[in-house]
């Protein structure tokens, strides 16, 4: 019996990555420092789960950005925008891809599959295979296999490569096949299977979603170059159908198939039904994506009814989804913290789950779960009947405005009399080195209240001051106070809880710390009502309100495994919809109920996609559903594929919809050129927010004119893409005001064609 584990998160318990990227980046460290920290990460890990009794190691998940982007430079698929002529990929090419530069932008982010975690994704038709980077990457593997023996670690040394790449990409044209390109990469994966490794996993979530014929195809082509090579496939995040299963498990020179027995609970009786002999099953019962102490009684019951399957323990997927110690926890209280299991702890999980299925069990930490997991299931601190009885009656209804859009427009637009073409921005504006101190020394208690109050007062008339001098159109308060748009709301909903390190990579450096749900969710009271007041008391300007949507809130979120979760996110709603009410009654017009998340809450599974948007939408539409036709509602989605999702999108009835669309060239735009009517309100992204390049007023001015090709200009906003949380202000003030600039220049053009 053997443990496995697919991936660790790379960040370090302390976000160590993340500092050292930033240093870099800001020319305050050098590449060799920040070698040097990657390098300790990596040794460090790979002792962590060596002590902990893992034996099969996965050596090169690590990735000073995204592992999707260190496949594309693998692959030497780099777009020609940077300038890269062969050779080894460096930092200046790498970070410039993944972050843009003064001259380029960056490459496209899109959600790896339905997690929070984005990747970086282009257009490919053409690949340019890069075998001097190939070289130098089979190198750093073989010093890995040479650090692990010189560190003694009992463990075998587990490659792991992506076989998504295809999948993820983007074809420049719609009628461009990107299973074309799977002929022009397999000699890059055929000389990864003959470069010597005794163990090579290749990761094929892709099965769940790419043709069956393509994936058979291009494993047929490899199979010259794996022979002798223990090949494990590794499958995650959903059921696979039982064709697909089928063709996986038979496949010759694969030793072992690792299977997501969490999320794909069905994969579990098509094992019982039949699993090859000879072969292994890497056995997914640990969680990979949550954050809830695992019920060892229950998955060992599992593995011991697997009869003639020789299984090793490993965890659904990578553990990059989750927080990385619980150790690093000193505020959680002591029935709370039994429940919970991050990274480290899931280690402990997987070699005690191994070590019981072979007949060595440890009573003692078996016996502990046991005691939490009843502690969890009794206490009172989770149900609330009340938020119980609420939820229950809601299903049952369609929670929707009285009116449609288009009359609700005509009012607003009587109350808000807005330009054409209006502008505005997503929310949020830069956090300042002296915000965030602020709001650390008020949280421990080093400021009064009244300190703290007036120095986000302060900060509140600078935002206010620089949109009126901008000319912005409709306002924001900048929300200084916040540190998160899911966490500020759950500090005030009862059912959260909180962690001090339970830092999560979401891309690069941005890390986020998830709140956990583990009860019942209500509002208390008013949560964002006196900010968004008194912004508004300082312009006569519309000044927006602004929320977290529900669905946002859960999927951003480690959420409560303990009932649907279509359940907590109507409780979400409820509380979301009295804060609306309360924001109405108090003079606010214009709020904005934030679902950037929608579209990554996805299944994979087609089968189970409808069930979701509707719940997610219904959702939605509880929030705002008793508003005023007055009332403007606005919403913002960001960096997924929307497109397949249009007419949910549609059916949540905002009044005004803010997406990402700069990033992927206006791909969101191809949609309204198909016939999709759209009538409501809608600001594609005119300029990318995740990269410190300034976009000019002539580029934004040519991507207005191209949403004016497919979209009214009654409906037409102008906005960037997402937050300026993460931007510095000497970027932000420049930008803004030549968004703003062309939007003044389309309108002139709009006037003068009417004109004629």
């Amino acid at each position: 019996m053997a443990s496995h584990i697919v991936g660790y998160p790379r960040v370090g318990p302390k976000r160590e990555l993340k500092f050292a990227l930033e240093s870099f980046w800001d020319g305050k460290s050098s590449a060799e420092e920040l070698q040097k920290v990657a390098a300790g990460l990596r040794v460090s890990i790979w002792k962590q789960m060596a002590d902990a009794g893992i034996k099969y190691i996965p050596s090169n998940t690590f990735s000073y950005y995204d592992q999707v982007l260190d496949t594309t430079a693998m692959l030497g698929a780099v777009p020609s925008r940077y300038g890269w002529g062969g050779g080894e990929i460096g930092f200046d090419i790498y970070f410039s891809m993944a972050r843009g530069n003064a001259s380029v932008p960056a490459m496209e982010m899109t959600k790896w599959f339905d997690t929070n975690y984005m990747v970086f994704v282009d257009p490919a038709t053409t690949l340019c295979l890069n075998w001097d980077q190939m070289s130098n990457f089979l190198m750093h593997l073989t010093r890995q296999c040479k650090n692990i023996r010189r560190l003694k670690l009992p463990s075998p040394h587990r490659p792991s490569f992506l076989l998504v790449v295809i999948k993820l990409a983007k074809g420049v044209e719609k009628s461009f096949s990107l299973l074309s390109l799977i002929d022009k990469i397999l000699p890059v994966y055929k000389q990864l299977g003959l470069a010597g490794f005794s163990l090579m996993s290749l990761h094929l979530s892709w099965i769940l979603i790419l043709k069956l014929h393509a994936f058979t195809h291009a494993y047929k082509e490899l199979e010259s170059s794996v022979s002798g090579l223990n090949v494990l496939i590794e499958t995650y995040f959903a059921d696979l159908p039982a064709e697909a299963y089928n063709i996986v498990t038979s496949l010759k020179g694969v030793t072992a198939v690792g299977f997501d027995l969490v999320r794909a609970s069905k994969t579990l009786g098509l094992i019982k039904n039949g699993f090859p002999s000879g072969k292994y099953l890497f056995a997914g019962v640990v969680d990979g994506r949550n954050i809830w102490a695992n019920d060892l009684d229950a998955s060992l019951s599992n593995l011991r009814a697997l009869e003639g399957v020789t299984s090793l323990v490993s965890t659904s997927c990578s553990l990059l989804h989750t927080a990385v110690d619980l150790v690093n926890e000193t505020k959680l209280d002591k029935e709370l913290k039994s429940w919970l299991a991050f990274a480290a702890q899931k280690l402990l999980e997987v070699d005690a789950l191994a070590k019981a299925l072979a007949g060595l069990k440890d009573e003692a930490f078996f016996s502990a779960n046991a005691a939490a997991q009843a502690s969890r299931k009794s206490s009172p601190r989770v149900t609330d009947e009340a938020v119980q009885k609420a939820t229950t009656a809601v299903k049952g209804s369609d929670h929707r405005r009285a009116t449609n859009v288009s009359t609700r427009l005509e009012a607003q637009q009587k109350k808000l009399n807005l330009p054409m073409l209006p502008t505005t921005t997503i929310g949020s504006f830069p956090q300042t080195l002296g915000l965030r101190k602020v709001r650390r020394e008020y949280k421990a208690s080093k400021i009064s209240e009244e300190e703290y109050g007036k120095a986000i007062k302060e900060e509140i008339e600078v935002v206010v001051k620089l949109q009126e001098e901008l000319g912005i159109d409709v306002l924001v308060h900048g929300e200084p106070e916040r540190n998160d748009m899911v966490e500020y709301f759950g500090e005030q909903l009862s059912g959260f809880a909180f962690t001090v390190n339970g830092w999560v990579q979401s891309y690069g450096s941005r890390c986020v710390k998830p709140p956990i749900i583990y009860g019942d969710v209500s509002r208390p009271k008013a949560m964002t009502v006196f900010w968004s007041t008194l912004a508004q008391s300082m312009t006569n300007s519309p000044m927006k309100g602004m929320l977290t949507g529900p669905v946002t809130i859960l999927n951003w979120s480690f959420v409560r495994n303990d009932q649907p979760r279509f359940e907590t996110c109507y409780q979400i709603a409820l509380a979301i919809k009295d804060e609306v009410e309360d924001l109405e009654k108090a003079g606010i017009n214009v709020i904005q109920i934030d679902e950037a998340a929608l579209r990554e809450g996805l299944p994979l599974r087609k089968s189970e996609q409808a069930f979701y948007l509707d719940w997610a939408v219904h959702s939605f539409r509880i929030t705002n559903c008793d508003a005023q036709d007055t009332t403007q509602i606005h919403t913002h989605m960001c960096y997924s594929n929307f497109n397949d999702i249009i007419h949910s999108i549609i059916d949540m009835d905002a009044d005004v919809i803010t997406i990402e669309n700069s990033r992927s060239d206006e791909k969101l735009l191809s949609i309204f050129h198909e016939g999709v009517k759209y009538g409501a309100g809608i600001g594609p992204g005119v300029y990318d927010i995740h990269s410190p390049r300034i976009p000019s007023t002539e580029e934004i001015a040519e991507r207005i004119n191209k949403m004016l090709g497919v979209l009214d200009s009654k409906i037409l906003w102008v906005n960037p893409d997402c937050g300026l949380k993460t931007r510095k202000y000497s970027e932000v003030k420049p930008a803004l005001s030549n968004m703003v600039a062309a939007a003044k220049l389309a309108r002139m053009q709009l006037a003068a064609a009417a004109a004629k």
